[in-house]
């Protein structure tokens, strides 16, 4: 594939972040939405109408297991067309649907229609950069890409101050239109002719058997499941714990933003320090932190009530801010010695982390009824694994000098 070690400019940066976005506005926007429209589709269990958020990261892990492989045949232009236009269907399915499990169905979907803007942009970065430099414009677009968390509990609350939760599928809908507008009007084709692969079954098994020859890539994507996993739980239940258990509808969207800012504030550090720590040290360094702090409000809070809430937010930034030294970093890792199958990579190590997250969040948020606390267990449990397979299968020694790896 391409290695071009081209100046990236803004507008690259903010498209590529936009592709990813429209994610984010479709998960979060709706988080201060669940339960009106728990009651709308007659669900009030709080626990069942979580698999709102959840199940979108089904359609995202299976969509992008197909629309990668797609990529590398036609070229990541179509794919993006294809993938919003499935996008647009599943929404008025969501619009539409007289119960939970309808409504699930459609989130499924518009996972999958969102997972080739979300899969293709990464391929497209990495068709053009490598190594650390590839970490260090993914961390600029996932700060740009954290953005969108941090305003869309609150602008979903907004919409739903003049219109009812139908509102917010609207506005992502329109949202997806100008994106993809914006993506045909400026973003050239970055997968030359001469690379197209033709689209086979046989991709997916020489793919996967070419992905298990690099024990990093297998183990840093094992990572991002678990990690991801344990942060979903915080996703699906934040609306509960801060609305309900802390009893802070009003405050609730605030506090998201704030946390979500932790996660930018970070991720965009993590753009100015990877070239000169590298990507590796400073993912172990983060997930080492990211563990110790979960297991400590663990052992500090066992059989003890929730404390306050200037305590619960500060455990939950330091955890966040660790989160930004984290997925762009890992990802980069996994991706570095996978650029010839860039979409086929791209989408199996999507697909297998975002698969594996899903039964761990449905199994711990379970637990969180009364109290927080099994969110952090869960957290910690996760960082554990994490940490024991980084430092398993890691290929490079730690802390060594980077530069000789330039």
């Amino acid at each position: 594939m391409q290695n071009e070690q081209v100046k990236p400019n803004f507008e690259f940066v903010a498209l590529m972040a936009s592709l990813m976005s429209i994610v984010a506005l479709t998960i979060d926007a709706l988080i201060p939405a669940i339960s009106d429209i728990g009651m709308a589709i007659h669900s009030l269990d709080p626990t069942q109408n979580q698999l709102l958020i959840i199940m979108i990261f089904l359609g995202l892990g299976v969509g992008q297991l197909f629309f990668g492989p797609i990529s590398d045949s036609l070229g990541r232009k179509p794919v993006v067309y294809i993938g919003f236009g499935v996008f647009a269907i599943a929404s008025v399915i969501c619009l539409l649907a007289p119960n939970l499990e309808i409504m699930i169905v459609g989130r499924i979907l518009q996972g999958v229609g969102l997972s080739a803007p979300r899969t293709i942009s990464i391929s497209i970065i990495r068709d053009t950069y490598r190594g650390d430099y590839m970490a260090k414009i993914m961390s600029f677009v996932t700060a740009f890409f954290i953005l969108v968390p941090v305003i869309a509990p609150a602008f979903g609350k907004f919409i739903m101050s003049f219109s009812s939760w139908e509102g917010i599928f609207y506005a992502q809908l329109f949202f997806g239109l100008v994106v993809c507008f914006w993506f045909y009007k400026r973003q050239e084709e970055t997968l030359k002719p001469e690379y197209k692969v033709p689209f086979k079954t046989s991709v997916f098994i020489n793919g996967t058997t070419e992905i298990f020859k690099y024990r990093e890539t297998v183990s840093c994507t094992i990572i991002s499941g678990l990690i991801t996993g344990s942060f979903l739980v915080y996703l699906s239940s934040a609306q509960h714990v801060f609305e309900e258990l802390y009893g802070m509808a009003d405050s609730f969207p605030l506090i998201f933003a704030g946390l979500a800012i932790s996660i930018g504030f970070s991720t965009l550090t993590n753009g100015t320090l990877v070239l000169r720590f590298g990507m590796r040290n400073l993912s172990f360094v983060a997930l080492s932190a990211f563990t110790a702090i979960a297991l400590l409000y663990s052992v500090l809070f066992w059989n003890k009530p929730d404390p306050s809430v200037p305590v619960l937010i500060g455990f939950l930034s330091i955890l966040f801010l660790c989160l930004g030294f984290i997925w762009g970093n890992l990802r980069s890792i996994a991706m570095e010695p996978i650029g010839h199958i860039a979409g086929i990579g791209a989408a199996i190590t999507g697909f297998v982390s975002t698969v594996l997250s899903i039964p761990i969040s449905i199994y711990i948020g379970k637990f969180i009824t009364d109290s927080v606390w099994a969110l952090f267990a869960g957290l910690g449990i996760c960082g554990l694994f994490s940490v024991v397979l980084f430092v398993a299968f890691k290929t490079r020694p730690l802390f060594a000098s980077n530069q000789a790896y330039q």
